[in-house]
């Protein structure tokens, strides 16, 4: 597995989140273990203490939560999604890779296969909300997501490394 590291300036539509970075998990599972399952990603993110909150794809258009953290796990297909909002990256993923989004983080389909299935999951108990980038930023948001705690494991790695590294508590 190769961990890839992101970070993303506040655009003013997207605020991104002002200290952690986007973690890319480049190949957390074998494409040929998720092509005999495509629950794989279930079972690694619920065992690391994130549980899954859906099965399907991406939204196409950039949006951010800013109440809560969110990992997605490509379990099939392949896709270019942008993050860090207009003028971020956009980044290939394919099946086996994940991606974890601090709170704040601008992400968008750009184009996928048609074959794309994401698991995407949250930290314990966390609330969901779902803003559109350019439509409700202010300070009130930008204030939570700074203020939202780093999570006690990783949902790919669990107890070692991943967020616990890269995620820098304040």
């Amino acid at each position: 597995m190769q961990i890839e590291s992101l970070t993303f300036a506040d655009d003013g539509d997207t605020p991104n989140h002002p200290v952690w970075p986007l973690i890319a998990y480049r190949g957390a599972i074998e494409a040929e273990r998720l092509r005999a399952d495509d629950h794989a990603f279930d079972r690694l993110f619920e065992a690391n203490g994130w549980p899954v909150g859906f099965r399907n794809g991406i939204y196409r258009f950039t949006h951010f939560h800013s109440v809560t953290h969110e990992v997605l796990g490509i379990a099939r297909g392949h896709a270019r999604v942008q993050f860090g909002g207009e003028f971020g990256a956009i980044l290939t993923v394919g099946a086996g890779d994940a991606v974890l989004l601090p709170a704040g983080t601008g992400h968008r389909l750009v184009e996928s296969d048609g074959n794309l299935l994401v698991i995407g999951a949250y930290p314990p108990a966390a609330a969901y909300d779902l803003v559109r980038s350019g439509e409700g930023g202010g300070d009130a948001v930008r204030a939570r997501i700074a203020a939202l705690p780093r999570p006690l494991s990783d949902p790919v790695l669990g107890a070692a490394g991943g967020l616990l590294s890269e995620w820098r508590p304040a």
